[in-house]
């Protein structure tokens, strides 16, 4: 096994390590470490990547104009759509040309954030990874802040995993790396949940819970189905699908 071969097959056995970790066996460090909690991977060996800025995997398409529309109500019943899509541009970001997805949110009809993600594919594993985002954030119509946005490569931040090529069941993983800013981590909690959305009904699916140590205790669940994508993001259900 020559030494990429090696490095990357020490990944996939990492984030299976990582799943035999309950969350009473894990350690909490500081908030401004990137090494955050014991049992998320958070190291990906990105130099042995060729990288792509379109492909996809079973649970992630990053191929352009692919859209993902949903709706929901909102924490005070109001109501929430929110747009992603794969656009046509790339931007080049630590080096790598990644593609750009754009989320759009409003509330009661009115646009209240609009980030661009940046995201590429390893060959080598088919994973997609996330390298940032800029964010805008709205109110009544102007841009009041840019909270949120990171790039790798800037201020210490890293590429993280944004879905792993292989799914194992109990893997977790970081997917962002930015000290401070944006540190969210996955742990695959499910992969045969089964949810009904005004899009379809959907078998199979995968379930991951989300979590951050900027925001202690606080649990976010996402749902994707295979050949699809996110389904489900917390209360916002999948509406319509597919290239446009």
């Amino acid at each position: 096994m020559n030494a990429r071969a090696k490095r990357m097959f020490l990944l996939v056995a990492a984030l299976t390590t990582a799943g035999a970790f309950t969350s009473g066996q894990l350690a909490l460090a500081g908030g401004d470490s990137k090494k955050n909690e014991i049992g998320f991977t958070d190291e990906f060996f990105l130099e042995d990547c060729d990288f792509s800025s379109t492909g996809s995997n079973r649970f992630f398409i990053l191929e352009p104009d692919y859209r993902l529309v949903f709706g929901g109500e909102g924490d005070r019943g109001e109501d929430v759509e929110l747009i992603i899509t794969v656009l046509d541009e790339t931007k080049v970001v630590d080096g790598i040309k990644t593609r750009v997805v754009e989320e759009r949110e409003s509330v009661d009809g009115e646009l209240v954030e609009v980030s661009r993600n940046y995201f590429a594919i390893c060959k080598q594993t088919n994973s997609a990874f996330y390298f940032g985002e800029d964010v805008d954030i709205y109110e009544g119509g102007q841009i009041v802040s840019h909270e949120g946005a990171w790039l790798a490569g800037q201020e210490g931040a890293e590429a993280g995993l944004a879905m792993p090529g292989i799914v194992l069941l109990g893997s977790k993983y970081q997917q962002e790396i930015a000290p401070g800013i944006a540190m969210d981590r996955a742990r695959i909690v499910s992969m045969d949940e089964e949810v009904d959305t005004a899009a379809g009904e959907f078998e199979d699916v995968l379930k991951i819970a989300e979590t951050t140590p900027l925001e202690p205790g606080v649990v976010e669940y996402k749902y994707y189905a295979a050949e699809v994508g996110l389904i489900q993001d917390g209360d916002l259900k999948l509406e319509e699908y597919g290239f446009i």
